[in-house]
């Protein structure tokens, strides 16, 4: 069901979960490495006026998988409490489910949101309330894969298979 034709061959479809903080690099990154082959699905970009937002999101990664597309959703998802209806849209839809971990920089994100103009900002406040929400993605939470993404000093990423040392709540002193 989740599968798509090209070219001849049966290419599965991918849901990609993006999981950080704001400001950690998650869009920069699906549009450098993704955005080619992922249709982007982001509450950053309904109206802020916008009701039921997660209804919304779920309703368009749904139409593209059952569509055999992949998809990118780029939003914080900081816990099982939000990835578990994307793994689960994912699973329905027999597509490959991948989180791409952005390990958390504090600093790095407040400096880098500070530099966002206007309504792009997210007031501080927000980025702490999701450190203290995030929690890293494992193969146990029902990824078929778990990648972290670091920023490469180059302008670029470095993405590395996650080390499988299972689910852990992070602190801000990690």
């Amino acid at each position: 069901m989740g599968a798509v034709e090209r070219r001849g061959l049966s290419a599965v479809a991918e849901l990609a979960v993006l999981v950080g903080l704001q400001a950690s690099g998650k869009t920069t990154f699906h549009e450098r490495c993704l955005s080619g082959r992922h249709v982007l699905v982001s509450k950053d970009r309904f109206p802020r006026s916008a009701r039921h937002k997660q209804a919304r999101q779920m309703r368009l990664v749904e139409e593209a998988l059952a569509a055999g597309l992949s998809v990118t959703v780029d939003n914080t998802n900081p816990s099982p409490e939000e990835w578990a209806p994307l793994v689960a849209a994912g699973r329905a839809h027999g597509a490959r489910v991948t989180a791409y971990w952005f390990p958390p920089d504090l600093a790095g994100s407040l400096r880098r949101n500070a530099d966002r103009p206007g309504r792009e900002r997210v007031p501080d406040v927000g980025v702490h309330a999701t450190l203290r929400r995030l929690r890293r993605p494992a193969p146990a939470d029902g990824f078929d894969a778990v990648y972290d993404v670091r920023f490469d000093g180059r302008g670029g990423f470095e993405v590395r298979v996650a080390v499988a040392d299972g689910p852990r709540q992070l602190s801000v002193d990690d």
